[in-house]
């Protein structure tokens, strides 16, 4: 069950199940065709491009048709920035055999979509941590700072980072700024404060799809790492609204163990 945590935040980066990615291709006008391994890099939102500022999106989480928690996600501007909270706490059966309880929040460049900060702080079983990441691009240099706040044992490691790379949370809302046209594919580099990891993401099949929060018309996108240690081990699947939203209202993660699914609840609007 030591995965439930990071698959908790995948939901909502088709990513977040891959602490390390990269590869990407460009943005393109409707009817353009992309390559099926673009160029390695993170390219910036299109000018016309609006963040979906002050929405959360609440989702339901279940494995094995159990309860499993709830996850929540939200973007709002900070200053120049843009800031991206996720809370996850695991709830029934799941938070019995392995509780969960995590906040997140990153702070990336919304000119170029690059990642700046991520602060957060995880309660996973008998684990609690304090955690924060730096990118330091001046450098390229992905700078983390650790804390197990049961022992008090401190972390600092420092690895090697591309010109600009996202994180597990953001993510999500970069692959939703991009043209998901079904037969493209897309890659690009992730950062956990590890090594960065390269992620292949696949535009396969336009499906209607039924949640909590509504029926909507999707396109099903499936993400999975093709370096890093989850090579080979970890794949999501997100469906997001076919319209210029791209709304992730649905997302399917699947582990030895089983299978998480989260399903959109509702969206909260400031």
């Amino acid at each position: 069950m030591a995965y439930f945590g990071k698959f908790v935040f995948i939901p909502l980066f088709s990513i977040a199940l891959i602490p390390h990615l990269a590869m990407q291709t460009p943005h393109t006008q409707a009817g353009t065709s992309v390559s099926a391994y673009p160029a390695t890099q993170i390219v910036p939102p299109p000018p016309n491009y609006r963040f979906p500022n002050g929405q959360s999106y609440v989702y339901g989480v279940e494995w094995h048709l159990f309860n499993a928690g709830t996850a929540t996600v939200k973007m709002e501007p900070a200053g120049a920035e843009q800031k991206v909270t996720a809370i996850a706490d695991s709830a029934g059966v799941v938070n019995v055999l392995y509780s969960v309880h995590d906040r997140f929040e990153a702070r990336f460049n919304p000119r170029t979509f690059c990642s700046l900060t991520v602060v957060k702080h995880s309660e996973e079983g008998s684990r609690k941590r304090d955690t924060q990441i730096r990118f330091q691009y001046s450098n390229k240099k992905s700078v983390l700072d650790e804390k197990n706040l049961k022992t008090g044992e401190v972390k600092h490691a420092e690895n090697d980072i591309p010109s600009c790379v996202t994180d597990v949370v953001t993510g999500f809302y970069y692959l939703a700024s991009l043209p998901l046209q079904t037969g493209n594919s897309y890659s690009f580099p992730v950062n956990d404060g590890g090594k960065t990891a390269e992620v292949l993401a696949r535009v396969e099949a336009r499906e209607r799809v039924k949640t909590p929060a509504g029926t909507f018309q999707t396109v099903r996108v499936t993400a999975e790492p093709i370096s890093g240690p989850l090579k080979g081990k970890a794949k999501i699947a997100v469906w997001f609204t076919d319209d210029s939203n791209h709304t992730p209202v649905q997302m399917r993660s699947k582990l030895g163990w089983g299978a998480l699914i989260f399903r959109l609840q509702r969206i909260d609007k400031q």
